[in-house]
């Protein structure tokens, strides 16, 4: 009977235990991989912040480095849900094999995807949280609106882990990922008001900037840091669960034909 790569995913719970699987196996080396996902993010708050900051004048009312405190809890959560989804999720798919041992159960290729997706989205839960208490320790955010960074990014996660996934399911080899980060990742964090304000952009690069995930989670993180409710928190928020939604279903239309051949 031939397979329709194009149907809707059919969702269910069975993703959970799959979920619980790749946490037993990253438990086991959760110190080091907490670590590695903290120094990136912290070294760059505290080098330009502090460094860089001396010389600038305030942004927005704000110091330098509580500008881009915001901007590195939405880079440290684009990065870890895009590396787990990337290099950990094509192992788990093409060296290890555990997919094809897992479509052996009665679990669906719909499950395996979504459980993918939330295990990269948990992964950059756990940055951001480390990142927003790095910010409380430093002073740089006093405001209880700045909890709402956690599930923020939480969905931050989901977005880029399901744009993560359409790469995995196109890349033939671990070298292809090098594309990703140099085309897509490393021009989103230069574009998207990590380092400096979008509106200091030419009206072009505004323009471009508006269109990608980023820029969409940095208008959110930036106000509730300071204690303020973002201007266009609905329309924010839509553009984030739409990359991730549609993301996840062209991902797994990807990987229906990937593992038909």
């Amino acid at each position: 009977m031939k397979t329709n790569h194009y149907a809707f995913p059919q969702l269910s719970l069975r993703f959970v235990p799959i979920w619980r699987r790749n946490y037993m196996v990253w438990k086991k080396m959760a110190g080091p991989s907490i670590l590695g996902h903290l120094a990136d993010p912290v070294i760059y708050m505290l080098g330009l912040g502090y460094g860089l900051g001396g010389m600038l004048p305030q942004i927005g009312g704000m110091s330098y480095i509580a500008f881009l405190s915001a901007g590195t809890v939405c880079y440290s959560t684009m990065n870890s849900a895009s590396f787990e989804a990337l290099y950990s999720g094509f192992a788990r798919m093409h060296e290890q094999r555990t997919w094809e041992a897992i479509l052996n159960t009665p679990i669906t290729l719909d499950d395996i995807v979504l459980s993918e997706m939330f295990w990269a989205a948990s992964k950059s839960l756990l940055s951001g949280v480390a990142v927003l208490m790095v910010i409380w320790i430093l002073g740089l955010s006093h405001s209880m609106m700045s909890l709402w960074i956690i599930p923020l990014s939480l969905l931050v996660g989901l977005c880029f882990a399901a744009m993560g996934l359409i790469v995995t399911a196109l890349a033939p080899g671990y070298e292809f990922f090098m594309y990703y980060f140099t085309l897509v990742v490393t021009p989103m964090t230069l574009l998207c008001g990590v380092f400096f304000p979008v509106d200091q952009l030419p009206a072009m690069l505004q323009a471009v900037s508006f269109m990608l995930p980023l820029t969409h989670a940095v208008n959110l993180a930036r106000p509730l840091l300071n204690g303020v409710v973002p201007i266009h928190i609905m329309a924010d928020v839509a553009v984030l669960a739409a990359y991730a939604l549609v993301g996840y279903y062209v991902s797994l239309v990807l990987f229906r034909k990937r593992l038909a051949q």
